[in-house]
């Protein structure tokens, strides 16, 4: 391609490039932040009904007098040896006639429901769920809230995708990272869960905006040998966003303050507008050669390499002529197509659910609660490289379906020590929820590559478009899972979000088996071209894609004969 061309002149990853993707990369790091902030916000502390006789009653027991006092008015936890108390319950009795038994519980007493809590302070002085009680009958809420952002998450792919397409990455980068800030940082005052549900749904809708218009920018700035490296980088900035943040929440331990810490140094971003470039491949598409010519001369001057003036002849070429375009229903045209399809989607939904269900499950594991979510940002790091060292090596299903697999059988294999102590297995617990969150991460993020090489090249944007609002969908269903513990109660409910995520990401896993593999193959073109790839007998490199284009009195057929397959 011309521009290509022009940036292999200029300087594939020169200085000016660099600049640039390290502008991109900070802001990564704050929507990462905010990726799973939701986990440490809503996080539901241990808690039981504040004792009605005692003034300042605290989870914590500090004395005798207090420690008698909750034996006769909170129930031990029932059927549930998770917890120490009843949460949401309390003894009501008359004190002129009410008997204790030896262990000062009353006997002829009735449990009735409570309006206040007390809160242990071993993760959070304060989080939002326990600012405004959002407990026991109310517990549904911070699951809807949580799954409010990935709906958020959905309205922004949609939103800022088409923005940045029509009116330009750099108009639309800016718009999202300034409303990013007002909106994380006005969050600090929500007045109520609703307010605050409103706002996670333009968080989620803002930090999609500002990491994949980011991403796009700066992949579109570097050279065609340097945008994996370029990618790299963003993806890795984008994770150390998630190991930040149980970093400033272990220090702060109050969702407000963690809340402003995490947001206000967006505001910083201001200059962005002065600093940042609007991506030439877009100018060019636009046909607006004067401002890319511009911008490609000053990436020369700052990389110090020289470019001809006029580059309006080069450029001209870089616009193509329209191709023929797919819809989004023929990805379900035929039968080939709508299995295939069906086993992307459904991969999308799992391997996005697990992913980060496995997230929002950290605070049902035994441990610290920060130390439990900075391992889960952290094995994100191994996960990635991992995809770069092996996914040019030994395939794209084979990764894929053995990192999904190896995801839910070390899911499913919490059970086990869950079962027969989760106190006394507590690392062999932790070390299970790592592998698993570390093995999902490497399917999830390999999915990406694999998917948007399946799909034929006229309907790739539907079909990725379409994978997105499958991982969404998966996404949604996450944070039920995850606090099913709340609503199902005992072991029970302990075990069966793992159990869910490890069954479903193995089945995920399992199903990957029945599409094709696309290393090494010559990408299909067309719908015709998605019906035989799989099918031939013989890898097709690029160098023989020639083969898929048999013409036909000089036309082309748009795909291969029965004969050739």
């Amino acid at each position: 391609m011309a521009l290509d061309d022009i940036l292999k002149r200029v300087g594939e990853f020169g200085n000016y490039q660099k600049f640039v993707v390290a502008l991109v990369s900070l802001s990564s790091i704050f929507a990462g932040l905010y990726g799973v902030m939701t986990v440490v916000i809503l996080h539901t502390p241990e808690h039981r009904c504040k004792i009605p006789d005692l003034e300042n009653d605290t989870y914590a027991i500090h004395n005798h007098h207090q420690q008698i006092l909750i034996n006769n008015y909170i129930p031990p936890s029932p059927n549930d040896v998770t917890h120490v108390y009843d949460q949401c319950h309390l003894y009501a009795f008359d004190r002129k006639t009410v008997k204790f038994d030896n262990s000062s519980r009353p006997i002829n007493a009735t449990m009735v429901r409570c309006v206040e809590w007390v809160y242990s302070g071993s993760a959070f002085e304060e989080t939002f769920t326990s600012k405004y009680n959002i407990v026991c009958e109310d517990n549904h809420i911070t699951s809807l809230i949580k799954s409010l952002f990935f709906v958020g998450k959905f309205i922004g792919a949609v939103v800022f995708g088409n923005m940045s397409d029509t009116i330009g990455r750099k108009v639309t980068f800016y718009i999202s990272l300034m409303m990013y800030f007002v909106v994380t940082f006005g969050s600090s005052w929500s007045s109520s869960y609703i307010v605050y549900a409103v706002l996670t749904v333009a968080i989620g809708a803002e930090a999609q905006g500002v990491f994949i218009v980011g991403f796009v920018i700066g992949v579109e700035i570097a050279g065609p040998s340097k945008r994996k490296l370029a990618g790299m980088i963003l993806q890795y900035s984008f994770i150390i966003g998630l190991v930040i943040l149980p970093g400033v929440s272990y220090l702060a331990r109050h969702w407000y303050y963690i809340n402003i810490i995490c947001s206000a140094p967006i505001g910083l971003f201001i200059g962005y507008w002065w600093l940042l470039p609007e991506s030439p491949r877009w100018l060019i598409s636009k046909q607006r050669y004067e401002e890319a010519s511009t911008t490609l001369h000053k990436i020369a001057r700052v990389n110090k390499t020289t470019i001809k003036n006029d580059l309006s002849d080069e450029m001209e070429e870089e616009v193509e002529e329209v191709k023929p375009s797919g819809r989004m229903w023929h990805l379900f045209s035929s039968r080939v197509m709508l299995v295939r399809t069906l086993i992307v989607l459904f991969n999308w939904c799992i391997a996005s659910m697990t992913y980060y269900g496995l997230y929002l499950n950290t605070g049902n594991l035994a441990g610290n609660f920060h130390f439990n979510m900075f391992l889960s940002g952290l094995v994100e790091f191994p996960a990635i490289t991992v995809i770069i060292l092996l996914v040019d090596r030994v395939g794209r299903k084979p990764l894929y379906c053995l990192s999904m697999i190896l995801a839910g059988c070390a899911c499913a294999s919490i059970i086990i020590p869950m079962m027969y102590g989760e106190i006394e297995n507590q690392v062999v617990i932790v070390i299970l929820a790592m592998i698993g969150k570390f093995a999902v991460s490497t399917g999830f993020n390999t999915l990406y590559l694999f998917s948007a090489e399946l799909y034929p090249t006229v309907v790739r944007n539907a079909g990725m478009g379409t994978s997105c609002c499958a991982s969404r969908i998966g996404g949604i269903l996450a944070p039920y899972i995850a606090d099913s513990a709340a609503f199902i109660g005992g072991m029970t409910g302990k075990v069966f979000p793992v159990a869910v995520f490890g069954v479903m990401t193995i089945l995920a896993g399992l199903s990957s088996l029945f599409l094709p593999e696309t290393l090494n193959m010559a990408l299909p073109e067309t719908i015709e071209d998605g019906i035989m790839f799989g099918k031939l007998r013989t890898h097709i490199t690029k160098h023989d894609s020639t083969l898929l284009r048999k013409t036909t009195n000089g036309k082309s057929t748009g795909g291969i004969n029965e004969d050739e397959a």
